[in-house]
């Protein structure tokens, strides 16, 4: 098989919630980075990983997007079209993949290139447990070592035990060698939660799918169990619930403006 973008990246991610009771937990992942022009590529060579169909390890175009189960990358290219953003390259995927026919991702990224291969700008797709998903697509000013910076107001409700009246500050660490992500949320009186996920690369085959499993295994039950554990323990601590409001009309946010030198501080 040719050398592919397309890789999995193993490591730890952390969450840490800093007010007004602080909480901490951390626990080992893995995500898939998949270029969306090489998913069908992959399923014809890897053994354990298919394009909707069942499988050890799994694609689904149904579980992003607007869930209809049509192009992925046709989805987002619209989408960047309506912001005005150019579009033509590459699209790569970071989130973690179905495991034995279930999936569930708190957070996806799509990276989204030109055609002249270029980072454009970066599409966060969340979803809660309460089965709504919505995006942040924000452009890409300069990346610095990297590194891109970027920020959105919070208009998607994620937790039952954070208000909406919050921002973001995203730190990604452009897939190479390593991958991170570093989200900063915050209300009017400072940062609120902070969540971090760092890893290596690994080149995808079926050795490294096979070790993924075994030594993650049943990730994604295991994500949405330790969710619901950790809401438990926040609920003990007398951290107070806070209302679900109705989800966003529109089900891409189109953030006009790209981190400044200004937002680095």
């Amino acid at each position: 098989m040719p050398k592919l973008r397309s890789a999995l990246y193993a490591g730890k991610v952390m969450h840490q919630r800093l007010k007004p009771r602080r909480h901490r937990l951390s626990y080992r992942m893995f995500f898939l980075l998949l270029d969306l022009d090489e998913i069908d590529v992959l399923s014809k060579s890897l053994h354990l990983l298919s394009h909707n169909r069942f499988n050890l390890f799994g694609f689904a175009d149904a579980d992003h997007g607007d869930g209809a189960g049509g192009s992925l990358k046709a989805y987002v290219e619209r989408q960047l079209e309506a912001a005005g953003i150019e579009s033509g390259g590459a699209i790569q995927l970071l989130s973690m993949p179905r495991m034995l026919g279930y999936a569930f991702n708190p957070l996806s990224l799509y990276f989204c290139h030109n055609r002249h291969g270029d980072l454009q700008a970066i599409l966060y797709e969340v979803n809660n447990t309460f089965g709504q998903r919505h995006s942040y697509l924000i452009p890409v000013g300069e990346a610095h070592d990297g590194t891109v910076r970027q920020r959105c107001d919070k208009s998607f409700y994620v937790s039952p035990f954070m208000a909406m009246g919050m921002g973001y500050r995203f730190r990604i660490g452009l897939p190479g060698e390593s991958a991170a992500i570093h989200i900063t949320g915050s209300d009017g009186e400072g940062p609120l939660i902070v969540a971090s996920f760092s890893g290596k690369r690994r080149d995808l085959s079926d050795a490294v799918l096979m070790r993924a499993f075994l030594s993650h295994p049943l990730l994604t039950l295991k994500v949405v169990a330790g969710i619901h554990w950790e809401a438990l323990l926040l609920w003990a601590k007398g951290v107070r619930l806070q209302q679900r409001p109705a989800p966003p009309r529109h089900p891409v946010t189109h953030v006009a403006f790209p981190y400044t030198e200004r937002d680095r501080a």
